[in-house]
């Protein structure tokens, strides 16, 4: 068993006929089951052509009826992203992962309150995507650095995941699955969705999460896990700092009101029993003394 995707999935490409979404399925297509689980493409005016074997359709609806597909990926651009996940929602795709980077804030609002009672679970957007490795990954990131194996990730940032699993890997602990939930003000799963879903998960046995400054989601997950987790859990928590009305980070990590600083976050982690590291080189270090293997 593993979360949100795995060999048995059937998977669409919202945008396949672009250079991102071709570049990113033909790599998926050849990692692990990928070219069994990739099952159509989806761009308006481009129905009945073919990229790498894919049939591609006009519509998600369309898609999914000749090919059952249950999980979507999206590398519609930003202006567009927004209506990509309303129509996956509408069609009935259960999982839609999007990739795309810069959707208006006002779209996401939107899309988010009209999905609310649909039952599609969105992870993203500006998210680098799910991998279960060896099976299958949906999304942009680098698959040769996983390594199968019962260690769940969940992360708000791309590159910190994959620091993650390049220090998890060396060190000998392979993944079960990896989530990039994307680092957005307005997005879909948080940490607290995907924590619940590795503490049920059988194929899991610890977690390693890492956050960022910017609003109170490591915190409420964190009281969480106090409360309810199952499994060890070690956490690093990227803080920054700029000068005031500058960006920090993503969208998402913006310290408002003197809430979402990095030591709430920790101070919270910490109380909740986590193994929290202040160094990013350590993450994989933490995990090992999470697990109580030194």
């Amino acid at each position: 068993m593993t979360i949100l995707i795995n060999s048995s999935s059937r998977v669409i490409t919202q945008g396949i006929t672009g250079k991102t979404g071709q570049f990113h399925t033909q790599n998926c297509l050849e990692y692990g089951r990928g070219s069994d689980c990739f099952v159509a493409g989806v761009t308006s005016g481009k129905g009945g052509q073919k990229f790498a074997g894919i049939p591609i359709f006009d519509t998600v609806e369309a898609a999914r009826c000749e090919t059952g597909a249950d999980v979507s990926v999206i590398y519609v651009p930003p202006p567009f992203a927004a209506a990509a996940i309303d129509e996956a929602v509408e069609a009935g795709i259960g999982t839609v992962i999007c990739i795309t980077e810069g959707v208006p804030v006002k779209d996401m609002i939107l899309t988010r309150d009209r999905m609310r009672d649909s039952g599609t679970v969105l992870v993203g957007p500006n998210c680098p995507g799910v991998i279960t490795p060896g099976e299958l990954k949906i999304g942009i990131m680098p698959g040769y650095i996983h390594t199968p194996g019962r260690i769940g990730v969940v992360s708000r940032s791309g590159t910190l995941t994959y620091e993650v699993v390049d220090q998890l890997t060396k060190l000998g602990m392979g993944q079960s699955t990896c989530v990039g939930i994307g680092g957005d003000p307005v997005n879909g799963l948080k940490h607290l969705d995907v924590m619940k879903m590795f503490n049920d998960d059988p194929d899991t046995d610890a977690v390693v999460m890492c956050g960022e400054i910017g609003g109170s989601d490591e915190e409420e997950c964190a009281q969480w896990i106090g409360e309810n987790m199952k499994k060890p859990v070690a956490a690093f928590i990227a803080g920054v700092t700029a000068p005031p009305g500058k960006r920090m980070g993503h969208a998402g990590a913006i310290i408002a009101g003197g809430r979402g600083t990095a030591d709430d976050k920790i101070s919270a982690l910490e109380d909740a029993g986590v193994s929290v590291t202040a160094n990013p080189a350590e993450i994989g270090l933490a995990m090992r003394q999470a697990i109580g293997i030194g």
